[in-house]
């Protein structure tokens, strides 16, 4: 089996030789930034499409200044270095890319060193979850992190701890996932994915000051709902019973996708299936990554053949 290539401080190199010292200083204090971007294999061309990797490379780059870093070239730049790595990677099937930069001084020391290292690594990816029977959820007993502690707007590795012992407290006791409330006892987010509900034929979602990732599926979904269904959609702080008298309740990110919640503290939402609304702006989603909408084509980057003609990649 060949050596998976990864891009790391600028060059494409087999993933065995992309070492990092033990007392890399990311390793011990959580002190770097990353994304999740997907792509997806269109089997009768070939093809593979990532989706949104210029929001994703934009997102971190504004990320980055909160721990007094930067991406080592632009945006647009990034793009390129990822869609090369698929190539060189060959890849027939969905896939993964996680971009990270990170704090690289090899000490200890809880300052932020000057010294920075970045990578980019793409791995095959199916579903994270099942979209289609409807996830069982509890509110975690651990509080989402406030903007002035560790920033949730910004995906910083220290900061998915939180996350994890969310997630990890919620698949213990039986339930799927994790819904995070904030300091103020509003409802922000699951343990890796934006939140959104239903009621009386209104989209409602937790707005960007409850603790929240400022999430590009969200942002799509949001769109989706507006310009495509019609939907009247309010971005609010919401109360945990509102969860409790849904009509509907479902997560999304990229690797979620639109995950349908159809029980939440052991209380059905609904008639305890995915809502309709849901099941639609989860079809549309889909259709939309998958090249379907030429509506939305904007957002597909192409890696192999149709980035060769389009933009004269050799």
């Amino acid at each position: 089996m060949e050596q998976p290539i990864v891009y790391f401080n600028g060059s494409f190199i087999p993933d065995q030789e992309a070492r990092v010292p033990l007392l890399t200083h990311a390793l011990h204090y959580g002190t770097g930034v990353f994304e999740g971007i997907r792509g997806y294999h269109e089997a009768d061309s070939g093809e593979m499409f990532l989706f949104r990797p210029l929001n994703h490379f934009q997102r971190m780059a504004g990320n980055a200044k909160l721990l007094h870093m930067a991406l080592p070239s632009t945006p647009g730049e990034m793009v390129d270095a990822t869609t090369d790595l698929i190539r060189r990677n060959h890849f027939e099937e969905d896939v993964y890319v996680r971009p990270i930069l990170f704090k690289s001084a090899a000490r200890v020391g809880v300052t932020l060193p000057e010294e920075e290292s970045f990578a980019i690594l793409a791995v095959p990816f199916g579903k994270y979850v099942d979209g289609r029977k409807g996830l069982k959820c509890m509110i975690t007993s651990w509080r989402r992190l406030q903007d002035n502690s560790i920033p949730c707007r910004g995906k910083i590795c220290g900061a998915y701890v939180n996350s994890a012992l969310a997630s990890h407290e919620a698949r213990r006791l039986g339930f799927d996932e994790a819904i995070f409330l904030n300091e103020a006892g509003h409802v922000s987010e699951g343990s890796a994915e934006n939140l959104f509900l239903v009621r009386h034929g209104r989209l409602i979602t937790p707005d960007i000051s409850q603790g929240i990732l400022e999430g590009i599926t969200r942002d799509t979904l949001i769109g989706i709902a507006r310009e495509t269904m019609g939907l009247d959609v309010e971005e609010r702080p919401v109360d945990r019973t509102e969860l409790y008298v849904a009509d509907e309740v479902f997560l999304c990110g990229t690797a979620a996708e639109v995950a349908p919640v159809t029980n939440v503290d052991d209380r059905a939402v609904g008639d305890g299936h995915p809502g309709q609304i849901t099941l639609r702006l989860q079809r549309i989603y889909e259709q939309l990554v998958h090249h379907r909408l030429p509506r939305h084509r904007h957002w597909l980057e192409p890696c192999y053949r149709m980035r060769e003609r389009h933009f004269g990649v050799a």
